[in-house]
């Protein structure tokens, strides 16, 4: 098991995404994650330096450290510790001074502060209108929507539309398919009216059974027989109503957005 720290002066979002799509060419090593997020203070770095250094003490192993410190002071205090440290600022800054030819000026927490307050309130915008529009509700709306997620329960329509909002500012509303469409193979009003809005997701129907199961084991819900016809009837309504769609089976909820986002040229609000 290797001991990994995520150490940032801010909430360490960016250290973590970083780090963990790295590790992700290692897949047999196993992690133990520690993080230490807003370490803006020596102290805060001693703190840090004492919990490395103290399990590099008792586990053998350096601890590796991915930091996105921003303030050099801080930095090379931190470089003094028993680990292995994996400085992203370090690493990109240099060169991106060496190319524009002039030198990086350090802020903390910028990457994921308010900053622009225009730019918070557009992401708190989405997310309203998305929460506000989940799972069928207020369709008479949905003309302010900037996507419209549709597909059978449980294929991941709710999530994606939350990072859409929370990630790209874009409003997102999704509409659920249910036997009241399958009955006629059509779409309703709502969303005939917003055609161009539309994206569809679907699954294999072995995935689906496994999630529903979880959900509600043994139901009728859950049985193959009604996940294959659900998926089918639904697979349908998108050909023939024209509705670009995506088999979201072995894709995170990062992949389906970006793919969604390149389908129907959606361009990000933030």
């Amino acid at each position: 098991m290797q001991t990994l720290f995520f150490i940032s002066d801010g909430t360490g979002i960016t250290a973590e995404t970083l780090g963990n799509t790295l590790l992700t060419q290692f897949p047999n090593i196993s992690f133990k994650t520690i993080r230490f997020p807003f370490v803006n203070t020596q102290e805060k770095v001693d703190q840090a330096i004492e919990r490395i250094n103290r399990i590099a003490r008792s586990e053998g192993p350096s601890p590796l450290i991915f930091s996105t410190l921003t303030n050099p002071l801080l930095r090379e205090r931190l470089s003094a510790c028993q680990g292995e440290v994996i400085d992203f600022f370090a690493t990109f800054t240099v060169p991106i001074e060496r190319i524009l030819g002039v030198k990086s000026t350090p802020v903390t927490g910028q990457s994921h502060g308010i900053g622009n307050p225009n730019t918070y309130s557009d992401r708190i915008d989405a997310v309203q209108y998305t929460l506000q529009h989940d799972d069928g509700s207020a369709p008479r709306d949905y003309s302010q929507a900037d996507l419209i997620l549709t597909g059978i329960s449980r294929t991941g329509k709710t999530p994606t539309c939350l990072y859409l909002a929370l990630h790209f500012g874009i409003k997102a509303a999704n509409y659920p398919l249910t036997d009241e469409n399958f009955g006629t193979a059509m779409l309703p009003d709502s969303l005939s009216k917003e055609h161009s809005k539309l994206f569809g997701l679907t699954i294999s129907p072995e995935r689906l059974y496994q999630i529903r199961q979880e959900r509600r084991p043994n139901s009728a819900y859950a049985a193959m027989e009604r996940v294959r016809k659900e998926l089918r009837t639904a697979e349908n309504i998108f050909r023939h109503a024209g509705i670009p769609y995506l088999n979201i089976t072995n894709m995170s909820i990062e992949e389906i957005a970006a793919s969604i986002m390149q389908k129907i040229s959606i361009l990000r609000k933030i």
